[in-house]
C-alpha cells in the first residue's frame, strides 16, 4: 500500500494522535480455565469464550483504548492454535517456551494447507461489539516455522514459504471481511539474523497487493541490534516492539539509524507484575518522542498480557491510556499551526 493509501486508511478509521492499543492476548477469566479443565463441549465453550471476549471489549471501550483486540481468549497458544486449524500437522508433547511457560509444539508431517477461515468469525464477532477498529491478528509464517518440528519439508526456507502461501489466504479472508488493520505476529524474527531474508520474503508473500489494509508486525524479546535497521525493509507499515523490558535501549539505535516506519512503542512491561504509574509511562513516551515524530507512534504494552492477572492487565492498560491522553494534550497545546497541519495530514 502506498503512503497515500496508508494515510487514507488511517484517516477513515478516525484514529487520534498516538493511538493506543494492546498487542493481542489478554488474561483468560477463571471460568474459561475451569471450562477447559472440565472439557466442556465446543458449543458450550464457545459461548463462554464469546462472553469473555465481550467483557474485554467492554473494558477496552471504557478505558478509552483506540484500537481494540479480541483478547485471543479462544487461543491456547499462538502457534498451536493455527497448526490445529491447518492441514499437515500432528501435535507433540509439551515444550518449554520461556521460563515456566510451555506449549504443545506442532509437528509438520505433510503439506501445509489452509482449509477455511480460522479467525474471521472471531474478528467479526468482536467488531460487531464496537464501533472502534478491531485488529485482525494471526501468527506469522517465520514464527510458525521456527516453533514447529518439520518432518516433511526438511528445509526451514521451504517450510516458511509454505506457511506464507497458505496463511496469506487467512489475511485475504480477514481483509474481505472488513479488517482494516491486520497484525502478523513474528516474535521469532529477531532470533536468527542470518535468516532475515527468509522472513522478509514470507511477509512479502503475505501482504503483497492487498490495498486498504494497514499491516502491523509484532516482534518481541530478541537481538534487535543484529536485525536493525534491516527490519525497516519489512513490507509492513507499523513495527510493534517491546521497549520497556529493555529499558528503552533501542532508542539509542534509532538515534544512529532513524526509524522510518510507524511504531507501536511498548510502554509497559508485560512480564512484570508491577503496574507502572502514569508518570513513568509518560516518561517512556517522551523518550520515544526524542527520536520519533508524534504521528509515527502508537502506544501499547511490550507484548501480550495473557500471563498477567486480570487486575494487573487492567491496571497497566488504564494507566497507559491516561498517560497517552496527557501527552497527547501536551503535544496539541504546544504544536505550531504548521506542525498541526503536518500531523493532521499524516493521521
Amino acid at each position: 500500500m502506498s503512503s497515500n493509501q496508508v494515510r487514507k486508511t488511517l484517516k477513515e478509521l478516525g484514529l487520534p494522535l498516538l493511538p493506543t492499543t494492546s498487542v493481542g492476548s489478554l488474561p483468560k477469566p477463571e471460568y474459561i480455565k475451569e471450562a477447559r479443565r472440565n472439557k466442556l463441549s465446543s458449543r458450550e465453550l464457545r459461548k463462554l469464550e464469546d462472553k469473555a471476549t465481550a467483557e474485554w471489549i467492554a473494558f477496552q471501550e471504557e478505558a478509552g483504548i483506540d484500537v481494540i483486540v479480541d483478547g485471543e481468549i479462544y487461543r491456547g497458544d499462538m502457534v498451536t492454535f493455527f497448526a490445529e486449524n491447518l492441514d499437515g500437522f500432528k501435535m507433540s508433547g509439551l515444550v518449554r517456551s520461556y521460563g515456566n511457560r510451555y506449549y504443545i509444539k506442532p509437528r509438520i508431517v505433510g503439506k501445509i494447507k489452509w482449509k477455511k477461515p480460522i479467525t474471521v468469525d472471531r474478528w467479526e464477532f468482536a467488531q460487531s461489539l464496537t464501533k472502534k477498529p478491531v485488529k485482525g491478528m494471526l501468527t506469522g509464517p517465520y514464527t510458525m516455522m521456527d516453533w514447529s518440528f518439520d518432518e516433511h519439508y526438511r528445509s526451514r526456507e521451504k517450510t516458511c514459504i509454505a506457511f506464507a502461501k497458505e496463511l496469506r489466504k487467512e489475511v485475504i479472508a480477514l481483509a474481505e471481511a472488513g479488517a482494516k488493520i491486520i497484525q502478523i505476529d513474528e516474535p521469532a524474527i529477531s532470533t536468527r539474523p542470518a535468516e532475515f531474508g527468509i522472513a522478509k520474503e514470507a511477509l512479502e508473500i503475505m501482504t503483497d497487493g492487498l490495498k486498504g489494509v494497514y499491516f502491523i508486525t509484532h516482534i518481541c524479546y530478541g537481538a534487535f541490534e543484529f536485525v536493525y535497521p534491516q527490519i525497516l525493509k519489512l513490507p509492513i507499515h507499523n513495527i510493534d516492539l517491546e521497549m520497556s523490558n529493555s529499558e528503552l535501549d533501542l532508542v539509542e539505535l534509532f538515534k544512529k539509524y532513524p526509524f522510518t516506519k510507524d511504531i507501536s512503542f511498548g510502554v509497559v512491561d508485560s512480564h512484570s507484575h508491577i503496574i507502572e504509574d502514569v508518570e513513568k509511562i509518560k516518561a517512556r513516551i517522551k523518550k520515544a518522542l526524542e527520536v520519533l515524530k508524534p504521528e509515527q507512534i502508537w502506544v501499547d504494552p511490550d507484548c501480550g498480557l495473557k500471563t498477567r492477572t486480570e487486575e494487573e492487565a487492567k491496571g497497566k492498560l488504564i494507566n497507559m491510556v491516561k498517560a497517552t491522553k496527557e501527552i497527547r494534550e501536551e503535544l496539541l497545546k504546544s504544536s505550531s499551526p504548521s506542525e498541526m497541519m503536518r500531523i493532521e495530514k499524516r493521521t
